[in-house]
């Protein structure tokens, strides 16, 4: 009787097994048949306005991932691709259907040099003769610099509106360290290297606030010039009105003409209805930008057969594979020979945006593209970030552009290593090492760092610094002493990268593929992008990709945006192995 149990017990598991994976498998053809292969396509209708709502995040390259399971439990994260973007918007000046272009965003989850690029291509888009609008309940800084390119700009009545300045804030760790006996031994080289200056301090050193009032003020001139540009306000005037936020509220903006007008959003409506000349407001058709993109106007056509090969570094550079998120040399590697065993591309553009990060990573990558150079055009451009470790990777390249906001340099190293030797003996914890050599042990956890250890690792991190330098003065055409005034982990905007010898020119990433075509000798071309990032079905289940996914987001909705980003930079930190090229920690502009 119990084995007839048991039986019946197996076999019924069986089928419900069966069930469940017939199911899921469903599932899937479903969803990528509606994905890739159905009939529910996007057509652009008559008197269309093109929204710009943008609360997805936008990342410099954002392709279609296939990981099955996040795409059926609807855990892909929105994002929209900048490239895609501005392709979309150089078709929309010539698109008949596009009569105009509707901003309506409130959270811009952006940098600030993507928010310029759309920024500079909305500009072309009115000199077409189109118009565009924009509106919104609240303007924070980020959102009125984007919608400030509007030929008519507006606000609900009972708005907000944000237009003070930059700022960056850091958080120092010193006395936590202290409190809990956690302490992080540092070794660095370059004086502004302040990526490692909160293990070390309680305050702000004079040299980091030096540069983080550098940088920003950089950032905000290049902001306030091209509102002014739209405004027809001079420089004096918008910072008088941040000075003394004169542009708070809807009355005062429309006191300092900031905004043209202060309603509703139905009497928004009704304006876009008058604009594009029909008799209803039911009668305009409004597209997001997203779903025209989805109508295959995310890409420039061409009929030519040669290429540029345009590859994406964006993100932390790791030692190892490496995804959409990170920078690893596996992946880069992997695209550039991509890119040159294609008998079809005959440049490459590098687009950069990445903090830095492991050193050796950036190393391997750099020696990949010098090969890379002496084969094919090599152009890099940077986008909000190509700094430390990602300009090491930009530092051999043929031509470099860096868009005028472009946070860039840092050209410095150091090194990182816990120790809990204090929490340890406060715990009544003991280590003892036993070894065959002086430096058999090498270092330990739970030991304080000795003398000599320490040198060892400040030697290595010495040399690494001078590795570094001259490979910029070899690819730069500058002296080794000419890079190290100027380097010393210190950082640069685009702007000023350009006066110092850095960068070659400020230019968006379409001016860097125009520049690898000249290069070619291309009159006629297309562009290739790279990585490809495909995730084949046996890989979804390695590493549970979907229970991942799921667990960020309800970090992220628990902690909140804020909250969110430190606990983020914190993960990241317990990452850090090895010498590091990157940014400052906790790098971040308000």
């Amino acid at each position: 009787m119990t084995f007839l149990r048991e039986l019946l017990a197996v076999i019924l598991g069986f089928f419900i097994s069966i069930f469940i994976m017939f199911f899921v498998f469903a599932m899937i053809a479903s969803v990528l048949g509606s994905q890739f292969g159905g009939d529910d396509v996007v057509k652009v209708k008559e008197n269309s306005i093109l929204t710009l709502k943008l609360d997805a995040q936008i990342k410099d390259y954002a392709p279609n991932i296939d990981d099955p399971f996040a795409l059926i439990l609807g855990l892909n994260d929105k994002r929209m691709g900048l490239n895609e973007m501005i392709n979309a918007i150089e078709n929309a000046k010539t698109d008949d259907n596009i009569k105009g272009m509707s901003i309506e965003v409130l959270n811009l989850n952006a940098g600030i040099s993507q928010v310029q690029s759309l920024r500079d291509k909305i500009q072309e888009f009115k000199e077409t003769g189109k118009f565009v609008y924009a509106y919104a309940d609240v303007y924070p800084q980020k959102s009125f610099y984007f919608g400030s390119v509007a030929d008519s700009m507006f606000v609900n009545p009972v708005g907000e509106i944000e237009f003070k300045g930059l700022s960056s804030e850091v958080i120092y760790l010193k006395d936590f360290q202290d409190k809990y006996g956690f302490k992080l031994e540092v070794v660095r080289h370059g004086k502004y290297k302040s990526a490692v200056e909160p293990f070390l301090a309680n305050e702000m050193s004079a040299e980091n606030r030096e540069q983080t009032k550098s940088f920003l003020q950089s950032i905000w001139d290049e902001m306030v010039e091209d509102i002014g540009y739209n405004k027809n306000k001079t420089s004096e005037e918008l910072n008088k009105i941040a000075d003394e936020l004169e542009a708070r509220n809807p009355e005062r903006a429309l006191a300092s003409n900031m905004v043209h007008g202060s309603i509703y959003r139905d009497q928004y409506r009704e304006k876009l209805k008058n604009r594009v000349g029909v008799e209803d407001v039911e009668d305009v058709n409004y597209i997001t930008l997203k779903k025209y993109i989805e109508s295959g106007k995310g890409r420039i056509k061409s009929s030519a057969k040669d290429r540029v090969a345009v590859i994406y570094a964006q993100g932390e550079i790791i030692y190892g594979d490496g995804d959409e998120n990170t920078i690893g040399q596996e992946l880069i590697i992997s695209a550039l020979k991509k890119a040159k065993k294609n008998p079809s591309v005959k440049a490459i553009v590098l687009r950069i945006n990445s903090p830095g990060g492991s050193g050796l990573a950036s190393d391997i990558m750099w020696r990949e593209l010098e090969l890379t150079a002496d084969k094919l055009p090599l152009v890099v451009s940077m986008g909000d970030v190509a700094a430390s470790g990602g300009y090491y990777m930009a530092c051999n390249a043929d031509y470099i552009f860096a868009e005028p906001t472009t946070i860039t340099g840092s050209i410095g190293v150091f090194g990182i290593l816990p120790n809990l030797s204090k929490f340890v003996g406060d715990i009544g914890i003991n280590a003892e090492q036993v070894g065959t050599n002086r430096q058999s042990s090498g270092y330990s956890l739970f030991e304080p760092m000795n003398p000599e250890f320490y040198g060892n690792v400040q030697s290595s991190i010495n040399d690494f610094y001078q590795t570094f330098v001259q490979k910029v003065a070899d690819g730069r055409n500058m002296t080794f002493a000419e890079v190290d005034s100027v380097a010393q982990g210190r950082v640069w905007t685009g702007v000023q990268a350009k006066e110092i010898g850095l960068v070659d020119e400020l230019g968006s990433l379409e001016d860097a593929i125009e520049k690898a075509a000249n290069l070619a000798d291309l009159s006629s071309y297309q562009v290739r992008n790279y990585p490809d990032y495909q995730k084949e079905f046996k890989d979804a289940f390695k590493g549970m990709s979907f229970v991942k996914t799921s667990k960020e987001k309800l970090l992220q909705s628990e902690l909140g945006e804020e909250n969110y980003r430190v606990y983020k930079q914190i993960e990241e930190f317990s990452n850090w192995k090895g010498v590091q090229a990157r940014v400052p920690f906790l790098f971040n502009i308000n």
